[in-house]
């Protein structure tokens, strides 16, 4: 079967590394001026000696995306519907070992939680749950996807790996896009930070998207977890992953989350901390190499950054996250996968966006179409 795998041990961690920060600056100048950007080229613009040149990039950034994707930025909320979990994640509120009291929410909860999103008028939503077979597998997804398909234009999940003939269904269902992350690329190291469950079979994880493109998916949504490992490597290999699936899967659309490791009730603290500059430079480095590329922004980050992000790349938001199942009105007090870091509201960030001269957009297109 084809498979990501292949391509990935065509290349090592170290080597990767070694070549990322022998970069110099007459390297970060040649890929800038080069009409057509390799994955070589990103991975010059990942080194700290692009870093030099980030006001470069920045600009180059702002042309590129504007031409692709005009002046918009998407705007969508998560609906976390349960936090039980079979697996054990350092680095994870969720965490089966973490001693909090579990919720998943049931079709009235989830209809309830529903009509929260669509008061603020969100139309694009992402289905999240914790990595549960038995309580939160496959039936559980695609009932909720045919309750909450008549109320949303778009509806993405994020969700643990499944077979090809699950995300199928989830594709006949209703489904748009799919995101899921490998965490961190460095395999040596996957097993200490993924000690029990399903998650920790590394090879099924990183041949996942492989069975998301065989199922016909619209869009699959890629990303690393930023603070477990060197991000500029971890990025490298996720690019890799990206280049590899568009060759592959070239009628679905492409998006890359950029998470960095949040607070959150009993994890680790970030093995590497990634500056704000720093994910400035990785953003422009994945526009730069790749302007069809869809950037998505989450809470995460904090208020200035995102209202920064905004005119640099950005084509998707999310606002007024809530990151427990329930905690838009069910159950606000039940326990978060991580903090968010901007607790404004829709509107509030809706503003923002027309004050920066772009256009929010809660749906993007029709059923009809």
């Amino acid at each position: 079967m084809q498979s990501f795998e292949n391509t990935f041990h065509q290349f090592n961690w170290n080597s990767v590394q070694e070549r990322i920060y022998a970069v110099g600056p007459a390297d970060v100048q040649r890929s800038l001026r080069k009409a057509k950007k390799t994955l070589e080229d990103f991975l010059v613009l990942l080194s700290p000696a692009a870093s030099e040149s980030l006001e470069e990039m920045a600009q180059l950034t702002q042309q590129l995306t504007q031409q692709r994707f005009g002046k918009t930025i998407q705007l969508y909320a998560p609906l976390y519907l349960s936090n039980e979990c079979q697996n054990i994640c350092t680095y994870c509120g969720f965490s089966m070992d973490n001693p909090i009291k579990r919720k998943t929410l049931n079709a009235i909860e989830i209809m309830q939680e529903a009509a929260a999103l669509k008061a603020m008028g969100i139309n694009h939503v992402l289905l999240v749950s914790g990595e549960a077979n038995k309580t939160v597998g496959i039936d559980y997804f695609l009932k909720a996807i045919k309750l909450l398909r008549p109320h949303f234009a778009h509806i993405s999940v994020e969700v643990q790996p499944l077979l090809l003939e699950e995300y199928e269904a989830l594709h006949r269902a209703g489904a748009h896009a799919v995101l899921v992350y490998q965490e961190t690329y460095h395999e040596e190291v996957y097993k200490r930070y993924h000690p029990k469950g399903k998650k920790s079979n590394f090879a099924f994880r990183l041949e996942t998207p492989d069975r998301i493109g065989k199922a016909g998916m619209r869009k699959i949504g890629l990303g690393v977890l930023l603070g477990l490992e060197d991000w500029r490597i971890d990025s490298f290999f996720n690019a890799l992953h990206i280049d590899y699936l568009q060759r592959h899967y070239w009628q679905t659309k492409y998006s890359v989350s950029f998470p960095r490791l949040r607070p959150a009730e009993g994890i680790i603290e970030p093995n590497f901390v990634m500056e704000d500059r720093e994910l400035l430079q990785l953003i422009c480095a994945y526009r730069i190499w790749n302007p069809d590329l869809e950037i998505s922004i989450s809470t995460r980050e904090n208020e200035k950054f995102r209202n920064h992000i905004i005119a640099l790349g950005a084509t998707t938001m999310s606002a007024a996250s809530k990151t427990n199942p329930g905690g838009y009105v069910v159950d606000p007090q039940s326990l978060e996968q991580f903090e968010t870091s901007d607790e404004r509201s829709m509107e509030e960030v809706r503003q923002v966006i027309y004050q920066a001269g772009y256009e929010p957009v809660m749906k993007d297109w029709d059923g009809c179409w």
